[in-house]
């Protein structure tokens, strides 16, 4: 059975949408203004909401504008006395389904009803389909190794739950499929995930982007802008790179995070929102807090739970795994059957120096499938992959092992060092 919740400061009206809506089978709730529509729709969940415009504490309009913050999918249909053209338009253009004047026309408000009821239908079947097809687009994560196969298994305990997880690793290792995943793993699933590259957005910008900001509140402001905080609400906040945020912003985020309410640029209304951060960085945050450029009270906000992706070096293991998939999905891409690949160029890329770490395999596969012919070979690798690779130092006792005395050893050494002075 649908419900409805009926806002209006007016009893009389009240009653007399609800005798009509009861007597068509619909569930009726009610509130008396702005306010206590927004603290029943957090408790319970309504599909349709009819909402007037002038009451008191908080009038429709502010109440519209939270409300598709709060439940963008429910659908509003504005109801008032005093009506007039731009009044609707208004209501209309800040996400109302439609706008009835009082007293309503009764047929009109049930078709009006049924229409937004399947509209929202619609906008959930869409939604789920959405998902389906989001579901199958995350990649899953390759990798038997033990330190992946721990990253694994800590993304499977603590995705389920709201913990904030602090991701840590060099660049291309990973980090934004682990937070992914832990969105994947959660209650949260089926909202969004929202990411923002901290070190991408400028100093100045960042805290717009983050927190929205009102019109008027600098310059370029023409108009209202919803940051990225209540975008994420119910969902998931993903804060790549934040080890390059500003101080300023990183106290702003400490505040949304110990509060759950946020300030837009240019407002002094308190937000509140639900979202599950999690931070990725490819810092040593200690190093940074000591050096004044990271707040440690922050950072004990988001190190709940830390997440070590290794880098690709310290997994070569998962080498053959990550290559045999690069090239099955990079061979779909372009059309074309898997290129097979030899045990022997597996294990030249085995011993590559991975600087790079998995971004960066990915393009030497993509590379090596373009320029192979039928098979890709160990010749392929050292032709077109090993010139613009740096292979790992050796360790110092297999050079000494390479001579037989002394005098070698130190004309060895004294050329290399010569090399390196020239």
């Amino acid at each position: 059975m649908a419900t409805i919740l009926i806002v209006d400061d007016e009893k009389s009206i009240r009653r007399t949408l609800r005798e009509i809506l009861e007597f068509e089978k619909y569930q009726v709730d009610e509130a008396t203004d702005g306010m206590e529509c927004l603290v029943k729709l957090k408790k319970e969940k309504y599909d349709v909401i009819i909402l007037d415009i002038k009451m008191p504490r908080m009038d429709g309009m502010e109440a519209l504008e939270r409300i598709q913050v709060l439940a963008p999918d429910i659908p509003v249909v504005m109801i008032s006395g005093h009506a007039t053209i731009d009044t609707a338009v208004e209501a209309v253009k800040k996400g109302a389904f439609d706008f009835i004047s009082k007293p309503p026309d009764l047929n009109r408000l049930l078709i009006t009803i049924r229409n937004a009821m399947d509209k929202s239908s619609l906008v959930t079947e869409a939604k789920i389909l959405k998902r389906k097809v989001s579901k199958s687009k995350v990649q899953e994560i390759i990798g038997e190794s033990e330190r992946i196969a721990l990253v694994k298994e800590t993304i499977g305990r603590v995705g389920p739950t709201d913990a904030r997880v602090l991701v840590l690793g060099p660049n291309g290792s990973g980090k934004e499929l682990v937070a992914r995943w832990l969105h994947e793993k959660s209650p949260r699933a089926e909202q969004p995930i929202v990411e923002v590259n901290c070190a991408a957005i400028p100093a100045e910008l960042i805290e717009s982007e983050l927190f929205g900001h009102e019109k008027g509140a600098f310059t370029s402001a023409v108009k209202q802008r919803i940051g990225k905080f209540e975008q994420a609400n119910g969902g998931t906040l993903f804060l790549d790179e934040i080890g390059d945020m500003s101080l300023s912003a990183q106290a702003k985020v400490l505040r949304a995070l110990q509060e759950n309410k946020i300030t837009r640029v240019g407002g002094d209304k308190e937000i509140k929102v639900d979202v599950r951060v999690v931070a990725a960085t490819n810092k040593d945050l200690r190093k940074e807090i000591a050096a004044g450029r990271f707040r440690e009270d922050l950072y004990h906000r988001l190190a709940v739970i830390i997440i070590d992706v290794p880098p690709l070096n310290d997994r070569r293991a998962d080498i053959p795994l990550l290559a045999q998939h690069f090239i099955a999905h990079i061979c779909n891409e372009y059309g074309i059957s898997p290129k097979p690949i030899s045990e022997e160029a597996l294990a030249r890329l085995q011993s590559v120096n991975w600087t790079g770490n998995i971004r960066e395999l990915r393009n030497v596969v993509e590379r090596l499938i373009i320029l192979s012919a039928n098979q890709i070979t160990e010749e392929d690798v050292i032709r077109y992959v090993l010139p613009s690779m740096a292979s790992p130092a050796a360790p110092l006792w297999e050079v000494f092992d390479q001579f037989s005395d002394k005098e070698s050893l130190h004309q060895y050494i004294e050329e290399e060092y010569a090399n390196y002075k020239g």
